[in-house]
């Protein structure tokens, strides 16, 4: 969310970043101008008269101790007549605020500098490439029939269980899932940040601190009965620990890894592009997440990327990293990465992580603070996170990638986690 004081004092700017992510913010920001600007009177209304009443109420005091019967009565009428106008104004104060902050989270994080303009995923830059295309047998097979071949993964018994998007792992399947979830949350752990075991169901206003609410509420799932949502991504209930918190800048960053899987709606299209593993309702998802200084957070961001591409590196996969262009930006980000590995039996670029800067913009709905050694003021935290990694496009790419004609082989790194060097 972004502040009120920056819509104020840099209108015109705000407008024209905006633009990057083709958001014509022009007749909103006019909308929040005017609403503020009301919000101010009032306020100085009700303080006005506030302060008034505090006044004769001091003097009827002081009349009551001196003469209980000088005065006192009209002096309470006037009272009494202040408080209905002051019921009125914080009426009309408080509708006034409410549309205001409706205005406000209308409005998405202002892109970085860096962001290029664009209208989607063809106007991303290439940042750079690694990796090794592999050599794969002249009738290399498409993930889903590698599944069905070695029986591995079961995406009929899902549907029985479920419905379509939520498969079933089985066997080594299961095996190389798990080992890849562990092997993220040690490279984590030992690149400094600290494992958290968060609910994977949260409440609304965890939903509206890192902004899949109202953003994002058709594509999570909604327990009615509760009011509560499946998580998206651990990004929410991770993020949502520092909700109305103050931190220590001496504290600075937090680093916090999570595993949970992820629930989404918006797996519901058909073709090849969301066949098998490339697209899923329920899905097992390492994130990483750090709170940091203002000042430290695009260090704090190219950390992040470099951990990224660590892994991606050493499972041997062939991969890109993609500055996203204002266009395919997501509502809440700054700036963002994506990490993209090749399918080699599809023959396509697959995205398997997302980093990102949401720079103040969730730390303003959460109201997550520090507060510098010394200053009695606080500041809003920068927010990051970043998929480290997601799990279904990994093992497509690693099933394709990784298939012989003796079966698929695991990459060295995961062998002491899987506890077997190749699937037959």
């Amino acid at each position: 969310m972004l502040t009120i004081n920056l819509i104020r004092e840099k209108k015109d700017f705000v407008i024209e970043r905006l633009k990057v992510k083709n958001f014509d913010a022009g007749e909103i920001v006019e909308k929040i101008i005017l609403l503020d600007s009301s919000r101010r009177e009032l306020q100085t209304g009700t303080d006005s008269l506030q302060s008034e009443m505090n006044q004769i109420s001091r003097k009827i005091g002081a009349m009551m101790k001196d003469n209980p019967v000088s005065g006192a009565d009209e002096a309470r009428a006037k009272t009494h007549l202040l408080k209905e106008e002051i019921r009125s104004l914080s009426e009309k104060l408080a509708a006034v605020e409410d549309a205001l902050r409706e205005e406000i989270i209308s409005l998405p994080n202002l892109p970085h500098e860096s962001v290029p303009a664009g209208r989607g995923a063809d106007d991303n830059l290439i940042v750079r490439d690694g990796g090794v295309m592999m050599e794969i047998p002249s009738d290399a097979l498409p993930h889903w029939d590698l599944i069905r071949k070695y029986d591995i993964i079961d995406f009929e018994l899902g549907i029985k269980l479920t419905g379509a998007g939520f498969p079933v792992y089985k066997g080594k399947g299961a095996k190389l899932e798990r080992a890849l979830i562990s092997y993220f949350l040690d490279q984590a752990v030992k690149a400094g940040y600290t494992e958290i075991l968060p609910p994977v169901v949260v409440n609304e206003a965890s939903g509206f601190g890192t902004g899949q609410l109202p953003d994002k509420e058709g594509q999570m799932y909604h327990i009615g009965a509760d009011n509560l949502y499946l998580i998206p991504t651990a990004e929410v209930p991770v993020t949502n620990i520092y909700r109305d918190v103050i931190l220590n800048a001496d504290n600075l960053p937090v680093k916090n890894v999570a595993y949970t899987p992820c629930f989404r709606r918006e797996a519901g299209s058909w073709g090849a592009h969301v066949r098998g593993l490339n697209r899923l309702h329920q899905f097992d998802k390492v994130e990483i997440v750090q709170i940091t200084h203002p000042g430290h957070s695009y260090e704090a961001l190219e950390e992040m990327v470099t951990h990224v591409e660590g892994l991606v590196s050493s499972l041997g996969l062939p991969y890109r990293i993609v500055r996203l262009c204002g266009g395919d930006m997501s509502f809440t980000s700054a700036l963002t990465y994506d990490f993209e590995v090749w399918s080699a039996a599809q023959k396509k670029w697959l995205e398997v992580s997302s980093v990102s800067n949401f720079e103040s913009f969730q730390a303003n709905r959460l109201k997550c603070r520090f507060r510098e050694k010394g200053d009695k003021h606080t500041r809003l935290a920068h927010t990051l996170n970043g998929s480290a990694l997601a799990l279904p496009r990994i093992v497509a790419a690693l099933l394709e990638n990784y298939q012989t004609g003796s079966g698929i082989v695991i990459p060295d790194v995961l062998i002491p986690y899987t506890g077997f060097k190749i699937i037959t």
